[in-house]
């Protein structure tokens, strides 16, 4: 099989679409033909060596932590799955030809591979945050960056669970955040006071998806702390908020998303690149402002 891979960290140059091997079905797990997967930030600070360095014995190393494709080989344990069905989830290794998910759902006809593809790790995240805050029917919820991946995914699954959803962005963004059920305020300075205007009492929840708010703005607009919750800030929890990197039920989270997505309750606009072109996938990634997911298309 063909797979993106590195042999050193640093930018996205440093990626090559080359022959590899094919993983191993572990337990619990199955393995795919991929049809597409998705780039996230956590990518390309993998590549960078942002994460923390592996030995060089490690490389070559493979990205991607999410993908859809077809059921080729199903791992011991695994069940309510043929060889054949369409699936999309969370993996690792995924930008590849071949790759392997623990934790995934059917994916429904009438979505897309790249859309499907682009759920995974979006989808989960935002599930779990949301959880974590007890985003309910008429909770009051902001979200800081809401028009990236993850953002505009939580947006969505915020507004099917019945909140109202405060979402900042850029003026650019407003009208794609209206769009999705939300109402849209500018980040950057004076966003405290935006907020206020619109909910004077504060918010009943605040999911940070961004990072670029300084964490004592967004735990003054919430009676407690621990209703501040973050992706980006692992200095949350200095303010009495809180940070969250994993932990979450994958298994339920994909199946939730997967109801969505059938439903017609969730949409994930997507810019495809070839795997070929993975770096620039991430050299765009990088730059920021880009709207909804990156996938890739082998």
């Amino acid at each position: 099989m063909r797979a993106v891979v590195f042999n050193q960290y640093g930018g996205p140059d440093v990626l090559e679409w080359v022959e590899g091997p094919e993983p191993p079905v572990k337990p619990n797990t199955v393995r795919i033909q991929v049809q597409a997967a998705s780039v996230n930030a956590i990518d390309w600070k993998i590549r960078s060596g942002q994460m923390g360095g592996q030995s060089t014995d490690d490389f070559p190393l493979f990205l991607g932590f999410d993908a859809a494709g077809v059921v080729d080989r199903i791992g011991e344990g695994a069940t309510g799955v043929e060889v054949g069905d369409e699936v999309f989830g969370l993996g690792s290794g995924t930008y590849a030809e071949v790759a392997v998910l623990r934790s995934f759902a059917a994916k429904p006809s009438e979505v897309s591979w790249e859309e499907a593809a682009a759920a995974g790790v979006a989808g989960e995240t935002s599930v779990r945050a949301l959880s974590l805050l007890a985003v309910t029917e008429g909770t009051t919820l902001l979200i800081d960056g809401a028009a990236g991946g993850v953002g505009a995914v939580a947006v969505q699954v915020a507004v099917a669970r019945g909140a109202r959803v405060i979402a900042t962005s850029s003026e650019a963004n407003f009208d794609y955040l209206n769009a999705l059920g939300a109402t849209p305020i500018r980040y950057g300075e004076g966003m405290t006071d935006r907020v206020r205007t619109l909910s004077p009492r504060g918010v009943e929840a605040v999911f940070d998806v961004a990072g670029k708010t300084p964490m004592p703005q967004l735990v003054s607009l919430v009676e407690d702390p621990q209703q501040v919750v973050s992706i980006a800030n692992f200095a949350a929890g200095e303010y009495g908020a809180r940070a969250t990197g994993g932990g979450g039920d994958a298994a339920a989270a994909m199946a939730e998303i997967a109801g969505l997505l059938s439903e017609g309750r969730l949409h994930i606009e997507v810019l495809t690149y070839p795997m070929s072109a993975a770096a620039a996938a991430h050299r765009l990634l990088q730059e920021g402002h880009v709207r909804g997911k990156l996938v890739l298309v082998p």
